[in-house]
């Protein structure tokens, strides 16, 4: 990677972030007027006074004008096919994401609009072709996927998409854990001289970082489903151009550590709801920001113990693809690390619902007796 090129990559996230930063006010106005905003209604919602949503179109302004300046300077670069139907889809997101923060849409529209945007990225030429054997003793170190890979593709997208929109519960939680993984991403695409790739994960970088001040304890605006579902879907797609085709061993594991945290909260959210007998789509209070609210932390730890998280995953995706020497110690410490916050938060989330029921019942026997 030359030194013009880091030059671009830097100005598109400096570029991104200023955009970002001056057009959150305007969208805030904006939000307030169409009446895009958040009222607390239900014991999900950790805030208590109504809060402007639809922040993440001042984020996808960032993306957007960033990447259209700075794209035909990249060596190479030029708004090729897959980048245009990237592009195609984000707005399409972008677009449902506003409707749904003013109007609330059901979940069924937006998967399907969900599912037509990630088909339109496919189709323009992002698709996963091949991925590294998991089974390392396999004689096969690849897979093709042959025609497997427009659906498999497909359900990549939309999962990640939906994955950091669920974990868009505390504030600066989505937007903090997104700007991680596009700093991985754009960590691992320098190292691997994919330009391309560094210029996207950089601007989107970028706007989230002009967003965040805004966004962080306590926030005076959200991301919404705008922001959030643009988010998700973005990393989604690039992971797809960045990390599963250029990689050998490793590229089966680099897109799961870089969106660890949001894919894992959204798989046990699936699981939980489903062993309950549950719409997998059904909203609860059991997300892991949930959890470490219940266990006695405040807003800001928590999103302080998950932005470590997602940054030792981001580490651990990195090393992967640079050091190998360190590679089996660092991904073993993430994962022991993973585990102990795992088991932390279930034992003691689990140890406070017993005490509060145990405190319940106590307050019915004292009321039967008297």
């Amino acid at each position: 990677m030359t030194i013009e090129t880091i030059g671009i990559v830097a100005a598109a996230l400096v570029a991104a972030l200023l955009i970002s930063f001056i057009t959150t006010p305007i969208v805030k106005d904006l939000a307030q007027k169409w009446g895009a905003v958040d009222v607390p209604k239900d014991g999900r919602r950790m805030h208590d006074h109504p809060i402007p949503r639809m922040g993440g179109l001042a984020i996808f302004f960032g993306f957007l004008f960033s990447v259209l300046i700075f794209f035909p300077f990249v060596p190479g670069g030029g708004l090729s096919r897959p980048i245009q139907g990237m592009l195609l889809g984000a707005v399409i997101i972008v677009i449902l994401g506003i409707f749904d923060d003013i109007y609330a849409l059901p979940a069924l529209p937006k998967l399907l609009v969900q599912i037509v945007a990630a088909s339109v990225a496919v189709i323009s030429g992002n698709h996963i072709d091949t991925i590294s054997n998991p089974n390392i003793f396999s004689a096969e170190p690849y897979w093709e996927l042959g025609w497997l890979a427009i659906p498999v593709t497909i359900v990549w997208i939309v999962a990640v998409t939906n994955a950091v929109n669920l974990i868009d519960g505390l504030d600066g939680l989505a937007c903090g854990v997104s700007t991680i993984s596009s700093m991985t991403m754009l960590v691992i695409a320098l190292s691997v001289a994919e330009p391309n790739v560094a210029v996207i994960a950089a601007t989107l970088a970028g706007g989230c970082i002009g967003f965040l001040p805004y966004n962080l304890n306590p926030a005076k605006i959200f991301m919404g489903d705008t922001g959030s579902t643009f988010l998700g879907y973005v990393l989604g797609v690039v992971s797809v151009q960045g990390l599963f085709k250029y990689y050998t061993l490793i590229s089966f594991v680099v897109p799961f550590l870089m969106l660890g945290l949001p894919i894992f909260d959204t798989c046990f959210a699936f699981i939980r709801r489903i062993a309950h007998g549950q719409s997998p789509m059904h909203a609860d209070r059991s997300h892991i920001h949930h959890r470490l609210i219940d266990m006695g932390l405040n807003q800001k730890q928590a999103v302080a113990v998950l932005y470590v998280v997602s940054t030792i995953l981001g580490l651990c995706a990195v090393v992967l693809t640079t050091i190998s020497a360190l590679r089996a110690m660092l991904l073993l410490f993430a994962l022991c690390l993973a585990g102990a916050v795992g088991g932390l938060i279930y034992f003691n989330t689990r140890g406070h619902r017993a005490q509060e029921e145990q405190t319940e019942e106590k307050e019915q026997g004292e009321e039967e007796q008297s």
